[in-house]
């Protein structure tokens, strides 16, 4: 079966490399590719709609699933629409404030819908490592960077909320502190978190523990917007047909 994606946001960073992963692959094909502002442009040969025939796109082109990198107000826009045709909804975006991510969790009441802060395996994997290790290392000191490009609008980045909720997950920690400035010494049981925003950086993530005279690094790099656009065709293959609920990447992993 042939898997017919939706793609949001087609003209921006992550919406080319998203057309860019579904034509590597034999099995999946763009049934449509839409942005706010499309003016006439193409991305791997696909037409580029306007995003206000999305609705109608859904019901025209019947989609397995939609991929969507764009916004957070955008993305439950869009949710909504896919709940409304019956389409599923992979997103990759970040900075959903409790009213959109509600919208997310009301459209996976009728829809299949997986959200990732991270499509890349890699990211899964430090998760994964970085709770074993917290509970391996209690007490120890806990320090998360992050540095991405500098039109980044969220901070902390989505995968390091991520990171942060598996290490408060496995340990006893009294809250976060962002940045220091100043008189501002190291509290018994916080996390520092650091957001550095530069250049093009794709994505870097490096939890540090520290203590008993010794100091652990858990750190990804991505070296390229591919990997995060393959890990969601990825998703975008898992969930065809999946029945209604609320999915993450580690799901897919793991299968």
């Amino acid at each position: 079966m042939t898997v017919r994606i939706g793609v949001t946001g087609a003209t921006g960073r992550m919406g080319r490399e998203v057309i860019a992963a579904v034509d590597d692959r034999e099995e999946c094909a763009v049934a449509f590719a839409v942005n706010r502002d499309p003016d006439g442009d193409r991305v791997q040969g696909v037409e580029v709609e306007p995003a206000e025939a999305f609705d109608s796109l859904l019901t025209e082109r019947e989609p397995t699933a939609v991929i969507d990198f764009t916004g957070s107000a955008s993305a439950a826009d869009y949710a909504e629409a896919c709940a409304d045709a019956g389409v599923a909804f992979v997103t990759g975006t970040t900075g959903f404030d409790d009213d959109q991510r509600d919208a997310l969790e009301a459209a996976s009441d009728e829809i299949a819908v997986l959200h990732a802060p991270n499509f890349a395996r890699g990211v899964q994997a430090l998760v994964n490592v970085v709770g074993e290790a917290v509970r391996n290392l209690p007490g120890y000191d806990v320090e998360l960077v992050e540095t991405h490009h500098n039109a980044k609008r969220d901070a902390p980045s989505g995968t390091a909320n991520r990171l942060l909720e598996e290490i408060e997950d496995n340990g006893d920690f009294s809250g976060r502190a962002h940045g220091r400035e100043g008189d501002d010494p190291r509290e018994e049981g916080e996390i520092g978190v650091h957001a550095l925003r530069a250049g093009d950086v794709t994505g870097e993530h490096e939890v540090i523990l520290a203590g008993n005279h010794e100091e652990v690094r858990l750190a990804h790099r991505a070296e390229d917007r591919g990997v995060f656009a393959a890990g969601a065709v990825d998703a975008a293959a898992w969930i065809a047909g999946r029945k209604a609920g609320y999915y993450e990447f580690a799901d897919v992993i793991d299968e």
